[in-house]
């Protein structure tokens, strides 16, 4: 893994998150990878990581090409610890969800363009981890810092 720079700011170096990795190529998703729980000692290391995985390993795009990179808008979206909640606890716009049943977990980022109802959110995470529209869940919430490239 790449080390992160000596002279990194304090919230980088010191403080652990989740933290999610968007990138764009004209304006469509390039590729996306993250954890909503931090997995490494510090935030830079965990961005770090998620950067690799979403140019590389993203199972919905083949890698990132070196003729692509100039061509990249990233974004970095750091997560708050998930909070239990119930349906009616979510708004998309301002808050991503976690459905959890048993080993299998779906997450959603918030404000997606394409996402404006609860219903909608909590649908598509369910199938991401291939939880039936019948089958129990339990619900997480969290929010984001956005941060654009």
């Amino acid at each position: 893994m790449i080390a992160p720079p000596k002279d990194i700011p304090p919230e980088l170096g010191e403080r652990r998150a989740g933290a999610f990795v968007s990138l764009k190529r004209h304006g469509s998703l390039r590729g996306c990878m993250g954890t909503y729980l931090p997995t490494y000692p510090t935030l830079a290391e965990e961005i770090i990581h998620n950067a690799a995985r979403a140019s590389v390993a993203d199972p919905r795009f083949p890698p990132v090409a070196e003729h692509e990179l100039e061509d990249l808008d990233v974004t970095v979206d750091v997560l708050s610890a998930p909070e239990p909640c119930q349906e009616s606890d979510l708004d998309p716009l301002r808050y991503g969800v976690v459905v959890e049943s048993g080993l299998r977990r779906g997450l959603l980022l918030p404000d997606l363009p394409e996402v404006r109802t609860a219903e909608e959110q909590v649908a598509i995470a369910r199938r991401k981890a291939g939880i039936g529209p019948d089958e129990p869940v339990s619900l997480y919430r969290f929010t984001v810092e956005r941060h654009p490239g």
